[in-house]
């Protein structure tokens, strides 16, 4: 049995042709114009699509009636703002396009793939905020670190803070500042660990800017770091809740400053895991936080020491 045809006119209630009086006006969607169907008069050329009824009652429908296009976001040079042209060969009318215009469509596109990058700012950006999402997606960061970032690069860019410094540098020091920025903590060795310059680059490039951009940002905690640390060790919420309380005491009793963020938190899982017999090493924890065996022993020693946990070794 043949498919009907999907019908794309739509009869216009209360409305009458000016020329021959009838009430028979349909809306042809596809070519935006509104049509008597007696006489053939176009009353109008340039109708406004209203689209189909809003109203979904599931996920699918919705995604179908919606018309509204990708969302305006900074990980893309031109924000996601410029047209493309479609690898479809079809007009807008849905028709094929004769052999003899497509060498013309493909120069069109060509250039339309040029243009858009058409400055040295562009192009900067363009190349800044690939390595950034190449960044970004190694590490698993999520979308608001990843936009928070391009907005701190794209003010570097405006200030000049660009010349003289490697673009992977000040692209990894805004993605640093990022984290901070958005409570997603993540160490300067993790974020050179995915790029391509240095940890002491990384540090002088994010250290200046933070001077210039006038960034206001707090000094991590070790407390950020126990969610990610435990979850890397498979401990469980327990050891993940007593770690957090350890971490509280010895915060009270200025234990934690001036010591590194990382090492302090990696000695308070290895005291909870112990205490919620959920053993670890001092091996596998060092490893997950990123410190050595020797800093976890050290704060370990003055964790128990000052805050009075007896501990069965």
């Amino acid at each position: 049995m043949p498919k009907k045809k999907k019908k794309v006119e739509t009869t216009v209630e209360d409305t009458r042709c000016p020329e021959c009086g009838s009430s028979h006006i349909t809306r042809d969607y596809k070519k935006g114009e509104l049509v008597c169907e007696e006489c053939g008069l176009v009353l109008d050329d340039q109708m406004i699509d209203q689209g189909p009824e809003w109203r979904a009652f599931d996920v699918e429908q919705g995604e179908k009636r919606a018309r509204t296009g990708a969302p305006m976001t900074y990980t893309m040079h031109d924000k996601g703002l410029s047209t493309t042209i479609g690898w479809k060969n079809k007009d807008s009318y849905g028709k094929s396009i004769p052999t003899r215009n497509r060498a013309q469509l493909y120069r069109l596109r060509k250039w339309q793939r040029r243009i858009r990058v058409s400055n040295a700012t562009e192009r900067n950006l363009a190349f800044a905020l690939s390595e950034l999402d190449r960044m970004a997606s190694g590490m698993g960061l999520p979308r608001n670190v990843r936009e928070t970032a391009a907005m701190i690069y794209r003010k570097a860019v405006h200030k000049n803070l660009i010349r003289g410094r490697s673009i992977e540098g000040v692209v990894a020091a805004s993605l640093y500042a990022a984290c901070r920025q958005c409570n997603v903590p993540r160490t300067l060795d993790e974020i050179a660990g995915s790029s391509r310059v240095g940890r002491k680059e990384i540090g002088r490039t994010y250290r200046f800017m933070t001077r210039q951009l006038k960034l206001k940002l707090l000094p991590t905690k070790p407390q950020d770091y126990v969610s990610r640390f435990c979850s890397e060790l498979r401990l469980s919420g327990e050891v993940q809740s007593k770690a957090i309380e350890i971490l509280k005491d010895a915060s009270d009793r200025e234990l934690t400053s001036g010591r590194g963020p990382t090492g302090v938190a990696a000695a308070a899982i290895y005291i909870s895991s112990i205490l919620a017999n959920e053993r670890r090493t001092q091996r596998e924890v060092a490893d997950v936080a990123g410190v050595t065996e020797v800093t976890i022993r050290n704060r370990y020693k003055e964790l128990t020491d000052k805050l009075g946990i007896e501990i069965e070794l």
